[in-house]
């Protein structure tokens, strides 16, 4: 097992959410870093599959001005 270099983070959040997590946190038996890390990969992970990259988007904008009458029929 590998461990993880870590670097220091100083921010601020609600105090329900920080309350929140460390619940999830005692729930589990886990500290609060490791749940507080989890949520920041997730919340990452989300980002970067709910955006479609920039070049699917070029794609599909080039296909719409190339068959937009083909679209247009096809959809009578």
């Amino acid at each position: 097992m590998t461990i993880a270099t870590r670097e220091k983070l100083s921010s601020q959040a609600a105090p329900k959410v920080l309350a929140a997590l460390r619940q999830i946190a005692e729930s589990q038996g886990r500290q609060f870093q490791a749940v507080l890390d989890e949520a920041l990969r997730d919340y990452i992970d989300r980002q970067q599959q709910e955006r479609p990259r920039r070049h699917v988007m070029a794609s599909f904008a080039s296909s719409l001005d190339e068959f937009d009458s083909l679209y247009r029929e096809l959809a009578k």
